[in-house]
């Protein structure tokens, strides 16, 4: 809970904060020409406010990771800490899931309003749909790098360092609205990309970490799920009040208060006792769990067991045994939901015009949406009460089946407005699943040390299929209806596949006995060959 230097992470916070306030002047000054920026010259004030940025993320930094000292502790044997799994949830819990949904809908919302943002600055650059296209591919392209980054530093440095040094890193973008050129823009926005990308995997490995096994499952889905309806609609909502009297560049700018809610927002999220263990810190990791063991017999709530010594994270030991077979199936479901998201979805208005139903588009997605919104709801409960990876497995499988449909109906001619609603809101179910299961199974899935990589890599993998699904887009191959239906249904039936030969239930388990479980379905699989 506490800051290694407390003066310089507040210092650079100060500092931060002050960068982005030094473009407001120069943004309100563009207020009688509609906010308009293009080819205004950059002032000195905004120049200083630049240096400050990563001056202040450097301070910051040097604030808050741990000490190289600590690091290097490690017990012998080490020792790793929980919460027994009969502790009710209680305050402190709750307090960790607000402030999590809170980083998730700001992660969330950053990409969900890059399609708000698009038509304004296109008007104001002049740009074809080629080159605004260019703007979602770098942004994505920042995401996914920055989920690995973020994700291999949560695991060097901690949970707690990550979320608040990406918070902070995604506030000193918010610059991006004050940008006059559209190169800086797209700059900013890969970098704003690389911060943003960072806060939904390791707040998934924090979760993970810290509430008791049988109430684990159903709150990292319904974190997962909930914190993404409300990041569309945090952009939606922004957009709709805020973009008629400021222009776009207002949605980049948002990144400045958003982004200080987490940071303000910080006594709440403490670091991962499994992680502090792990570094041999084992007197922090018990201050830890004693928050969350309950205000009764809190010591007897933390339980604390020898562990085997796991060595150092790397990206290579994701595909070694046992994690090669479940990493094969959660990246590439990852890279199906990107090419759904972001290459059959995006395009679907788009290719309803060429079918003779433009008056239809814009209602179809909105109604199909709203008839998909229980999903989230029956998401939740077969992952809790029926099987996890089993939920994960049929939702991917679905949204198969639901291009599968698509295509069919696009081949026959049976597309009516009655079959496209259906099947609409079919496929954005079962994608909406897809997205809410598969970060949380993979924190799940994975031990302390390789957590917050694994989780981001996954992450990474539904980035990197909406770069492309974007890319397929602009280049013109998605733009018939049967076609791009069943190419994406393809990858989607392999993930299917690979989750059912690679994955395990994790319901109810132990982050400890997953590894176990995990370790004897591979020594199975080995004799049954």
């Amino acid at each position: 809970m506490r800051f290694y230097h407390p003066l310089a992470f507040w210092f650079g916070c100060a500092g931060i904060t002050l960068g982005v306030l030094s473009h407001i002047p120069m943004f309100l000054h563009a207020a009688p020409m509609g906010y308009q920026m293009a080819g205004m010259p950059m002032s000195t004030t905004m120049l200083v406010g630049m240096a400050l940025i990563p001056l202040g993320l450097l301070c910051s930094a040097y604030g808050v990771v741990p000490r190289v000292s600590e690091l290097r502790q490690q017990s012998d044997p080490h020792l790793q800490f929980h919460v027994a799994d009969q502790v009710p949830l209680n305050a402190e819990h709750w307090k960790l899931v607000m402030v999590l949904m809170i980083a998730v809908t700001v992660d969330v919302m950053k990409p969900a309003t890059l399609g708000f943002v698009m038509p304004g600055m296109s008007i104001e650059y002049d740009l074809n749909s080629q080159s605004a296209g260019v703007l979602a591919v770098v942004a994505l392209t920042g995401t996914t790098l920055g989920s690995i980054f973020w994700g291999m530093a949560a695991d060097r440095f901690g949970r707690r360092a990550a979320i608040l040094l990406s918070a902070l890193m995604f506030i000193g973008t918010a610059i991006c609205g004050a940008m006059p050129s559209y190169s800086w823009n797209l700059a900013m926005c890969f970098l704003m990309g690389l911060s943003a990308g960072g806060l939904l995997p390791i707040t998934f490995a924090l979760m993970a970490e810290s509430v008791p096994a049988r109430h684990r499952g159903w709150l990292l889905v319904a974190l997962g799920g909930l914190g993404t309806t409300a990041g569309y609609l945090a952009a939606a909502g922004s957009a709709t009040l805020l973009e008629p009297l400021f222009s776009w560049r207002i949605l980049w700018l948002l990144g400045l208060p958003t982004g200080m809610i987490v940071i303000l927002l910080n006594r709440y999220i403490p670091e991962s006792p499994r992680y502090l263990a792990s570094r041999g810190m084992t007197r922090e990791a018990r201050q830890v769990l004693t928050r969350f063991s309950g205000a009764q017999h809190s010591e007897q709530n933390v339980v604390v067991e020898p562990e085997p010594d796991t060595g150092r994270a790397s990206l290579r030991d994701l595909f070694r045994a046992p994690y090669r077979g479940i990493t094969w199936g959660l990246t590439t479901a990852g890279i199906a939901w990107g090419l759904v998201n972001f290459g059959f979805l995006l395009w679907l208005p788009t290719n309803l015009y060429s079918l003779g139903l433009a008056e239809h588009a814009n209602s179809l997605v909105a109604k199909s949406a709203f008839f998909a919104l229980p999903g989230v709801a029956l998401v939740i409960w077969l992952y809790h009460h029926w099987s996890s990876i089993g939920t994960l497995t049929l939702f991917t499988s679905l949204t198969a089946a639901a291009l599968g449909v698509f295509a069919l109906s696009a081949a026959m001619g049976w597309l009516t407005v009655e079959i496209l609603t259906a099947c609409t809101a079919l496929l954005l179910m079962s994608a909406s699943g897809i997205i809410a299961m598969l970060i949380p199974y993979a924190s799940e899935i994975y031990p302390v040390h390789l957590r917050g990589t694994g989780s981001g890599l996954v992450a990474a993998s539904s980035k990197l299929g909406g770069i492309a699904g974007t890319l397929l887009g602009v280049a013109g191959l998605l733009d018939f209806l049967s076609w791009s239906a069943l190419v994406i249904a393809a990858p989607l039936l392999l993930a299917a596949a690979l989750l059912f030969i690679g994955g395990i239930d994790t319901r109810g388990l132990r982050l400890e006995d997953v590894q176990h479980a995990l370790t004897a379905k591979r020594r199975s699989s080995q004799t049954y060959r």
